[in-house]
């Protein structure tokens, strides 16, 4: 009897991604030049990372041209120094964002309302008028299930996958 290949539930993965990428509000950043960010490579800058790993992908996906510079630097728990990151516009201004202890939305929303223009002055009138907070923070994964681990499941459960050495043993 041949195998039933399984049908894909629901969206797929890339539709997933290219519906983040187009996310609202649309980081059209026609005035900046350029984007260097400075920032820790683990263990601190939470909300810089975030904004490097959730809105730089939408910024270059909206703005491919853009000269983007991301500096992971190894820091160790005796240094104290903040992330930045440093907004080149067109006319060779250099604007600093302070991005230490800011969430993401607020590190996105910071370099908007330096080069956001026009479209982004509308998208805060709208969202501000309708009482929504101005950008919208990513939703939290779902939690994996937890396993049980129980004597009984661990040892008389013939459904639970082996791990270690006896998923090699017969």
């Amino acid at each position: 009897m041949p195998r039933r290949l399984k049908a894909p539930l629901g969206p797929s993965r890339l539709s997933q991604i290219l519906q983040a990428l187009k996310r609202e509000p649309r980081p059209q950043l026609d005035t900046v030049k350029s984007l260097k960010l400075t920032l820790a490579f683990r263990n601190d800058h939470f909300g810089a990372r975030h904004f490097v790993k959730e809105d730089l992908r939408r910024i270059r996906y909206a703005n491919p041209n853009m000269d983007i510079h991301v500096n992971k630097v190894l820091k160790t728990p005796g240094e104290a120094w903040s992330p930045e990151m440093q907004v080149e516009l067109q006319n060779g201004t250099v604007r600093t964002v302070n991005m230490d202890k800011k969430w993401s939305s607020a590190i996105f929303q910071e370099l908007m309302d330096i080069a956001g223009g026009a479209p982004w002055q509308r998208w805060k009138k709208q969202r501000t008028a309708a009482g929504l907070p101005i950008v919208d923070a990513p939703k939290p994964k779902a939690p994996k299930p937890a396993q049980s681990s129980s004597i009984e499941d661990i040892f008389f459960n013939p459904n639970r996958s082996k791990t270690g050495a006896a998923a090699v043993l017969p």
